[in-house]
């Protein structure tokens, strides 16, 4: 299982945590150079299953796409290949610019 939050819950998420979670962005080049949160990590979807070892199965880890629809099957992988602490946006990074940063560009 996995859990999901809002941006808001997800904003609050970030501000509270002593260790912050990694910032798994599943969307493609493209659309990571038009706006993405900060200090979040670059792997395209397709890529995840190849690049999982760069993953820490202990670590929390936070998957963002546009809408939340792509993360979200991303963390049911990773969910069910033994990742304990996934959190999917449900928003994406649509939403996030929508409640969190207004100056980030929507697409």
């Amino acid at each position: 299982m996995f859990k999901e939050f809002s941006p808001k819950e997800l904003k609050e998420h970030l501000e509270q945590a002593a260790i912050k979670p990694v910032l798994l962005d599943v969307r493609e080049p493209w659309e990571y150079e038009r706006c993405h949160i900060d200090n979040s990590k670059l792997i395209p979807m397709r890529e995840v299953p190849s690049a999982m070892q760069d993953l820490d199965p202990d670590e929390e880890i936070v998957v963002i796409c546009h809408h939340g629809i792509r993360s979200r099957a991303v963390a049911n992988y990773l969910a069910q290949n033994d990742y304990s602490k996934v959190i999917n946006l449900s928003t994406g990074i649509d939403g996030w610019a929508r409640d969190i940063d207004v100056s980030m560009p929507i697409y």
